[in-house]
């Protein structure tokens, strides 16, 4: 098997292998199929983005259930994509493989860790593909390219036969060619959802992350774009915990789980983890119970107060990440640092396990920047239909650079 003729975006990791059967009819039928590297497909290796481990691995037994659902409703598999090693990054660079070109903004990175899933998506080599977030690996790659992206809500779809990370924080995902086959995705993994939105709110402290003003003019644009569809927003104050301490809960509790998921096999043998990662497991092994048990206590006020302010009928507006994906030349400390104040935006979904959208409606600099969207928990699918109506409004507007 080799349905893909030509990667020019260094989106895969493997192209061959066993066929793996499509059902013949279902809303998918006909759509290509690219799984990220972490999700099992039957007869083929599940590489976690290391050469160490692929080495070491047997073939899947039995596919995700998620990516079953897919195939049974039609789509064909065409090949497993890149991710940052063992999931464990945002930048979209693996150490151990050519690095993902991003296709909307070339001179710029994909994002990660799901960065061969939509380098795939956004270059047209596939129509749909899987992707994971468990500190933004959907919202930040499907802001850097164009794409839509759904962090869902956590626990709402079977990660069965999927890497685990951070098992508290981890998400299903995915990207699509268009909004409509994103829904129709969506229609297949998630229940059905009665939210109604009828508070629009904005939170200080997220938006005074945008990097300059040209960022902020930008999410000004497309602030009002979500108003015109929504109406007018209305301030939020977290008082739980305030930007850096949301940021140092999501840090600290999910590197000691990653440690409990993957620090066997790292310790067992040199295993040559690229650089960021290997600090990241190792800044795992310094956080104890007592930091565990505390920071968990923490993110639960935080979960309950944010569950409060929202209610039934609360829909949150942020920006995605803090402007365009970095150059891919930039250096590997600027990129770092980026990454951090990208994930300060990103942590409150992630702490809270409420679903979060992001749009593609906005530009920097001539490349794509995304405009987010938070509902209560199991509000997924409203969200989208949220976001397809502001979408719409974008191109009767046009001003939809990224989604046309």
């Amino acid at each position: 098997m080799n349905l893909v003729q030509s990667d020019p975006f260094n989106a895969f990791i493997e192209t061959g292998g066993p066929a793996i059967p499509a059902g013949s009819e279902g809303p998918l039928a006909g759509c290509r199929l690219a799984v990220k590297d972490i999700f099992d497909v039957a007869g083929h290796i599940t590489g976690r983005g290391n050469p160490h481990w692929r080495d070491e691995s047997e073939p899947a037994a039995a596919t995700a259930p998620a990516v079953q659902t897919l195939l049974d409703a039609g789509a064909q598999f065409i090949g497993k994509t890149q991710t940052d090693e063992f999931a464990f990054s945002l930048n979209g660079h693996n150490a151990h493989y050519p690095q993902p070109v991003n296709p909307a903004a070339p001179e710029r990175i994909t994002g990660g860790s799901s960065s061969g899933s939509v380098a795939a998506v956004a270059a047209g080599l596939a129509d749909i593909a899987t992707g994971s977030d468990t500190g933004g690996s959907i919202r930040a790659p499907a802001s850097y390219c164009g794409l839509v992206g759904l962090r869902t809500t956590h626990g709402l779809i079977s990660l069965d036969g999927t890497m685990p990370l951070a098992p508290s924080f981890d998400t299903f995902g995915w990207f699509a060619r268009n909004t409509d086959l994103y829904i129709t995705v969506a229609e297949l993994l998630l229940p059905a959802s009665d939210f109604t939105a009828s508070r629009l709110l904005r939170i200080p402290e997220q938006e005074a992350m945008l990097a300059g003003t040209t960022e902020q003019n930008a999410y000004a644009d497309a602030l009002r774009l979500v108003q015109d569809v929504v109406g007018g927003a209305t301030g939020l104050q977290l008082t739980a915990l305030d930007i850096e301490e949301r940021y140092w809960c999501l840090r600290k509790l999910q590197a000691r789980e990653a440690w409990e998921s993957h620090g066997a096999w790292i310790s067992a043998a040199e295993r040559n983890l690229g650089p960021g990662v290997r600090e990241r497991f190792a800044f795992g092994t310094t956080i104890d119970d007592e930091t565990v048990n505390s920071e968990t206590a923490k993110r639960t006020a935080l979960t309950d107060e944010l569950a409060d302010l929202i209610g039934n009928d609360g829909l949150v507006v942020m920006p995605t990440v803090p402007g365009a994906a970095p150059l891919a030349a930039a250096s590997f400390e600027d990129i770092q640092d980026y990454r951090e104040r990208a994930i300060r935006l990103l942590c409150l979904s992630g702490l809270t396990g409420f679903p979060q959208l992001t749009l593609p409606v906005a530009s920097v600099d001539c490349a794509p920047f995304g405009i987010s969207l938070m509902g209560p928990k199991g509000s997924d699918r409203s969200l989208l239909d949220i976001g397809r109506k502001i979408i719409d409004r974008a191109s009767e507007n046009g001003t939809d650079p990224w989604t046309r």
